[in-house]
């Protein structure tokens, strides 16, 4: 696998996990019909979930620019030799 393909690996799959994982929610959530009160709970619940989400998300992308970085800079100190 080359360095492109993983880096597209790992920005996309961690988005395609949490998008099926909302569906999933969302899906389960109409098929138990719940009520008002708690559905206000499930809703702040779902609502931290994907907040956390977003956080990971956005420091696995702070972490896969800084491996783009290091492997930029390998590559280049490699055809300066």
């Amino acid at each position: 696998m080359n360095t492109g393909s993983l880096v597209v690996l790992l920005i996309l799959g961690p988005i395609f996990a949490a998008v099926v994982g909302i569906i999933f929610l969302r899906a389960l959530k109409i098929w138990k019909g719940v009520s008002s009160e708690h559905n206000q709970q499930r809703q702040a619940e779902e609502t931290k979930l994907i907040q956390e989400i977003y956080r990971g998300l956005a420091k696995l992308e702070e972490r896969v620019e800084a491996l783009e970085t290091i492997l930029l800079d390998r590559h280049r100190k490699e055809d300066l030799k």
